[in-house]
């Protein structure tokens, strides 16, 4: 049986700032929308809000280059570090749910973007007021962050992800398969690439076709070791 002609990714999605690998659809095209109208913003502290893998380190990197940001994790900052961190006029906080972190640097650096005029993005699995800070000058800051959400993807960008995933890899799989794929996969983009990462390698091990029946095997091993991430 000949093998299946690659899919080609011909869908209503668009490059995120030149970067091919971003593929943009309703759940995530506000967050595109923030990156793409800066500096028109409506405030110069925003937060960017999504899963792991949702595709907010990515944003974060295009915005990096666009606006000369440093990017940051919050628990390495400190107060005297912030203005140098600000010298370019753009910082992306980065925050990791349950770690500490300098809350009077956090806000020193709100202070300092609003006298110079800066920009500050913070990226994050929960929004700001969820942080549970213990710096009441600090909370209320946090509390009036504007907060753009990534969504869970919808179909339609799950299957472009596939698709892309297995055309990086020069995989040929067909409609079905995806079709397939998608009925039984988690709702993540970060379970896509796992499960397009998995495929791929076992398919090497196994020098095996990817046929229906593989790939049902290689889901049933994600679901029995609980590896997909949540």
């Amino acid at each position: 049986m000949s093998a299946p002609e690659q899919l080609v990714l011909q869908l209503p999605f668009r490059a995120a700032l030149g970067r091919d690998d971003f593929l943009v659809g309703e759940s995530n095209a506000a967050a595109v929308k923030l990156i793409d109208d800066w500096p028109n913003w409506p405030s110069h502290v925003t937060c960017l809000v999504g899963a792991d893998g949702s595709g907010k380190s990515h944003l974060a990197s295009v915005w990096q280059m666009k606006a000369s940001a440093r990017v940051v994790s919050l628990q390495d900052i400190n107060v005297e570090k912030i203005p140098a961190l600000l010298e370019t006029g753009a910082l992306c906080l980065e925050y990791h749910q349950g770690h500490i972190f300098d809350e009077h640097a956090v806000f020193h650096a709100f202070n300092i973007a609003r006298q110079s005029n800066g920009y500050i993005l913070f990226t994050s699995r929960l929004a700001p007021h969820a942080w549970q800070v213990k710096l009441p000058d600090l909370a209320s800051r946090l509390n009036a962050v504007p907060v753009v959400d990534i969504a869970a993807p919808d179909d339609a960008l799950l299957r472009g992800v596939l698709v892309k995933l297995f055309n990086d890899r020069q995989i040929s799989v067909d409609e079905p398969l995806v079709d397939y794929m998608l009925s039984r996969m988690p709702r993540s983009l970060a379970a896509a690439r796992q499960l397009v990462a998995e495929i791929d390698r076992l398919a090497m091990v196994e020098k095996a076709e990817i046929t229906r029946p593989f790939v049902g095997r290689v889901l049933a091993g994600f679901e029995n070791l609980d590896l997909f991430s949540p």
